[in-house]
Parts: structure tokens; C-alpha cells; sequence
């Protein structure tokens, strides 16, 4: 295990044993891994900030090197106040390729200390998004296999308080 620190940076709305699965392999190869759960002014996201980091700490609680905070503003930044030399991010298809590419040069030309690197998920979580989950869990189908049971049934609570869930 490297002395390094990784950040790994999403939305996680909500976090998914996709995520998981990178989190608990990266945790495996470094000494620290920051999960940096997004404020994302861009997207208005189903859970809160604080809901997000929560369920992040919930299914995360197990790993004595796994540290979850919210951010916002740039990586970079959030990255130098956590220490952390690597952004870790997961790749799950060639869409994701592109704009990671261009992310990765961003971030290297504004803080060329830190590097980022790809990891890619285990085989049977390359289909699963957050974007999905929710969708699934909105028409009332099943993400038992998607989540962790504590997600699960926060999804389940946030529909509960949505008028008129099955339209759009």
C-alpha cells in the first residue's frame, strides 16, 4: 500500500455498490481515500448535500481509511486541504472516456502535482448509475442489488414525501 492519498470525487446521488466496489479496491491501494461528495450547482440533485454525505458515512462506516466530506468550488482545492496527491476517477464506459481526458488535463494544468488516475469498475457494476437507481426506484422496481440497504431505504422515504411519483 502507497503513502499516497486518493480523493475520489462524484455526486454519489445516491452512492451505489458501484462506487463502493472502487472505494473499497482503492482503499486496498492507498493509504487514505477522501470520498468528495459534490455540491454539483449544475444539476439539482434528488438528495441533499448533507443526505448524500450521510449515506456515504452509513455504507463507507466499515473502512478505517475511507474519510467522506462534502465540497465545493474546485477539486484541486478540496484535494489540497485533504493532502491528497491523486484523483481517483471510475471509468464505466468510452462515453465516460472523453470528458475525463479533458477533466484530467484541466486539473493537471492547474495543480501539476497531483496526479489523476482511472479505475474501472468490477464487470457487474459497469451498468449501474446513480441516474439509474433512482429512475428504477422512482417506478417502484427493486435496487436492493444496486444499493446498500440503508440507501435503499432512503430512497424509498425521499418517494414517499414526492406527490404523484409515477409522472414526470
Amino acid at each position: 500500500m502507497s503513502n499516497n492519498t486518493a480523493i475520489y470525487p462524484g455526486t454519489f446521488d445516491p452512492i451505489t455498490h458501484g462506487h463502493i466496489d472502487l472505494i473499497v479496491r482503492a482503499s486496498k491501494l492507498f493509504k487514505k481515500v477522501v470520498v468528495a461528495v459534490a455540491i454539483n450547482p449544475g444539476k439539482t440533485p434528488f438528495f441533499t448535500l448533507a443526505e448524500r454525505v450521510e449515506l456515504a458515512k452509513l455504507t463507507l462506516r466499515d473502512f478505517d481509511n475511507v474519510e467522506v466530506c462534502g465540497f465545493e468550488g474546485l477539486l484541486i482545492e478540496a484535494a489540497a486541504q485533504k493532502g491528497a496527491n491523486i484523483i481517483l476517477r471510475g471509468l464505466r464506459a468510452v462515453s465516460d472516456f472523453e470528458y475525463e481526458i479533458q477533466l484530467a488535463a484541466m486539473n493537471r494544468r492547474m495543480q501539476p502535482a497531483i496526479e489523476t488516475l482511472f479505475l474501472t469498475p468490477s464487470e457487474q457494476f459497469t451498468y449501474i448509475s446513480s441516474s439509474l437507481v433512482r429512475e428504477i426506484a422512482r417506478l417502484g422496481g427493486d435496487v436492493s442489488d444496486f444499493v446498500a440497504p440503508e440507501v435503499k431505504s432512503a430512497l424509498q422515504r425521499k418517494l414517499a414525501q414526492i406527490p404523484d411519483k409515477h409522472h414526470h
